[in-house]
């Protein structure tokens, strides 16, 4: 897989009276791990025209106007070139590094719910759903395995979606009819595991039932509690009464 990585450093400056709008775009491009493609670009923009530009790869600054000509052939013959040129070390290589081992080598596993969406009924099958939350990157491979095979129909699944804070979300579901001693399993292939990891459905208690035990279970706890506290507070208390 090829890593692609651009270092975006945009310094505007701005002229309001007369209209004039001037800024410069700095980019560290590479699309490869081992930055032999790394390359940098450093444009100038007067009213959004490009101007003047450096480009590593050509090596000299190019204007694009008639203004850009005159000023690429004053920096070309000044200290600005070897500047420019030194940057892609200094500036660009730093940088992707830190981009690097910050975006494009970060892996977070995702959070997996296998639940049942839609009950059969009228004939039609009910509908399982597996979904993954909060993974990156965005790469992943979501499917079913019926009895231990992979199922290629009765199934369809969402592409990965963005969630607007650098993670992702998978959705897939899977037409499912009830049978004795199948065994149905969501299997979800990410980066951040070494092998892909099964996930089994498990039909023995419907998810309302399920819901029901953990909500008591849950309420046993909290009564257990408060008994607890109870029975301290009135041995506290009597203890008190009797000095």
């Amino acid at each position: 897989m090829l890593l692609i990585l651009q270092l975006l450093l945009a310094l505007t400056l701005s002229i309001r009276t007369g209209g004039y709008y001037h800024y410069t775009i700095t980019e560290c491009i590479s699309s490869s791990a081992d930055l032999s493609d790394l390359e940098l670009i450093d444009t100038y923009y007067f009213n959004k025209i490009p101007d003047v530009q450096f480009n590593s790869t050509v090596g000299k600054y190019v204007g694009f106007t008639e203004v850009g000509e005159k000023q690429a052939e004053v920096w070309n013959s000044g200290p600005e070139l070897q500047q420019m040129k030194a940057a892609l070390e200094r500036y660009c290589k730093p940088n992707r590094q830190i981009h690097s081992s910050a975006i494009l080598e970060k892996a977070v596993k995702p959070v997996v719910q296998l639940m049942l969406d839609k009950h059969a009924s009228g004939g039609h099958p009910a509908l399982l759903m597996c979904s993954a939350y909060d993974f990156y990157p965005p790469a992943i491979d979501v499917y079913w395995l019926r009895d231990g095979k992979k199922v290629t129909t009765d199934m369809i699944s969402t592409a990965e979606m963005a969630d607007g804070d650098w993670y992702y979300q998978i959705h897939s579901h899977l037409e499912y009819t009830p049978t004795s001693g199948e065994k149905i399993s969501c299997v979800v292939d990410h980066a951040s595991s070494k092998e892909p990891i099964i996930y089994e459905w498990d039909p023995s208690l419907p998810e309302s039932d399920r819901n029901k035990i953990a909500f008591g279970a849950s309420g046993l706890v909290l009564g257990i509690i408060l008994s607890a506290a109870g029975f301290m507070y009135y041995k506290k208390k009597s203890s008190g009464q009797w000095r």
